[in-house]
């Protein structure tokens, strides 16, 4: 079976954040503990399976695995899929992903492939106990971003944000006790709009190197303060990567190109 690893939100190999991505033929999805343990096998933050989809509104079907987990929502490895699909002439134009987080739309274009998904607007809540010494910062402002349920940590510049060093162990309590999915610190940035880092170690994933899902909170959240619908975000993980953002109502259009790294046969 061929596999590929794909660097998303990269104009350059070993940038951006890598995915596996797997095309599978029509048919039955496989055994969910198998595919699980192929994201296990490549370690990386999420790795995405795609098959011909049978539904009227959907062209493939996808979903999406951390090393321990499914997960709902990640944009990273839809741009990845995405890239792999339109390699293979299997899409061009718009591609439409029947998801766990409904149908998602795809559209390649010559100067990158945007995505379309559903905002997960932040609201405000206490600093969570336990959160400021985690991180070793005092945050500004705490969100939570809906229903992707991440922590959106507004601190005070971007120096701040670079210089982060979370206790990953504290991290993963406080999301396991709020029921969280990970953490985002952010600031307003002089080179870009904002930048942001992400961590998640209680899914298996310490520090994630672009996280396309966590633009769909944090385009709201930054259009909002900086009166302008297109923005872009640097995520500062040791990767790094661009992500060029709009938001409209419900939907955040998510931009950015990707580079197919390894391609290969699964033995198993």
């Amino acid at each position: 079976m061929r596999i590929r690893v794909v660097d998303a939100f990269a104009d350059r190999p070993f940038g951006g954040n890598p995915a596996g991505v797997c095309l599978l033929e029509t048919g039955e999805w496989p055994d969910e503990t198998w595919m699980r343990s192929v994201a296990a096998e490549l370690k990386h933050a999420e790795t995405a399976f795609a098959r011909p989809s049978e539904r009227a509104d959907a062209d493939w079907d996808l979903r999406w695995f951390t090393p321990t987990k499914e997960v709902t929502l990640c944009g990273h490895a839809t741009l990845a899929t995405t890239s792999a699909l339109a390699a293979d002439g299997k899409v061009s134009g718009k591609v439409a992903f029947a998801t766990l987080s409904g149908i998602l739309v795809a559209a390649v274009e010559d100067d990158g492939i945007t995505l379309d998904f559903p905002v997960n607007r932040p609201f405000e809540v206490p600093v969570p106990d336990g959160l400021a010494a985690a991180l070793a910062v005092e945050p500004v402002e705490v969100y939570v971003t809906g229903e992707l349920r991440d922590l959106l940590v507004v601190v005070p510049d971007e120096a701040t944000v670079h210089a982060v060093v979370p206790n990953f162990d504290a991290i993963t309590a406080i999301t396991q006790r709020e029921k969280l999915r990970g953490v985002i610190v952010t600031a307003q940035s002089s080179e870009y709009d904002f930048v942001s880092r992400f961590f998640a170690p209680g899914s298996g994933i310490p520090e994630d190197p672009v996280t396309g899902s966590a633009h769909t909170s944090l385009a709201p959240y930054w259009g909002e303060r900086l009166g302008r619908n297109e923005l872009v975000g640097y995520q500062a993980s040791a990767r790094g990567g661009v992500v060029q953002v709009s938001s409209s109502g419900d939907r955040v259009y998510l931009k950015g190109q990707a580079i197919t790294v390894l391609d290969g046969e699964l033995l198993v």
